[in-house]
């Protein structure tokens, strides 16, 4: 688990009461952020204290980076999820599946555990303010580049220019999302690719213009 609210708060005081210090010395972000995933990984609680001891660095070095508890753990969770990059150029649809579907289903297990996104989902839906600062540091911005396409699309006049982008967004995100965290299954098992890719189905019932 996260560290109590009192600890985030007060460490989030510690950090407005203190001048700034010495800059960062290279290498503490990574040791900081391998720490936490230590920590997240076996199962053990998340505090200031465990991450220092952890780390090897010092509390100062910790929330000289990273004010509150919460952003520390938001970062660490995505440590290992690449960029959203999308290419407009082609087909819209085809280029949403794969980024959205196929390529996670491969990465999967690789560069992000099958294991640590499922412990993502339990830490973020424990605690609001962790799933709050990881939707503001991280999903959103790894949102972008799927909405940008979705506008291409309407610009290309591929789907429905009277559509809410997020809310389409949200759609088909859910036909992938619901495969892990209602039916409990992998992302690689065939049977979840087949009902993913079934994105078709909000594809072609909600935002094809045809």
């Amino acid at each position: 688990k996260v560290a109590s609210m009192n600890e985030v708060t007060n460490f989030a005081e510690s950090t407005s009461s203190k001048r700034p210090g010495r800059p960062r010395k290279d290498g503490h972000d990574e040791k900081i952020i391998d720490a936490t995933l230590r920590l997240i990984d076996s199962n053990r609680p998340v505090t200031v204290h465990a991450v220092v001891k952890e780390s090897g660095v010092s509390r100062a070095a910790v929330y000289r980076r990273w004010p509150r508890l919460v952003d520390l753990v938001a970062e660490a969770l995505d440590a290992g999820r690449a960029p959203v990059e999308i290419d407009t150029s082609g087909d819209i649809k085809e280029t949403l599946i794969d980024g959205l579907f196929t390529n996670q289903a491969k990465t999967t297990g690789v560069s992000y555990p099958h294991q640590r996104f499922r412990k993502r989902l339990e830490l973020v839906m424990s605690d609001q303010d962790l799933q709050l600062a990881y939707w503001n540091s991280h999903v959103r911005r790894r949102r972008e580049a799927n909405i940008r396409a979705l506008q291409v699309a309407q610009e290309k006049g591929q789907i429905r220019a009277d559509l809410d982008i997020e809310a389409c967004l949200d759609a088909i995100l859910g036909v992938f999302y619901y495969q892990s965290v209602a039916r409990g299954v992998n992302f690689t098992d065939q049977g979840t690719m087949q009902r993913s890719l079934g994105g078709d189905l909000a594809w072609n019932g909600t935002l094809n213009s045809g």
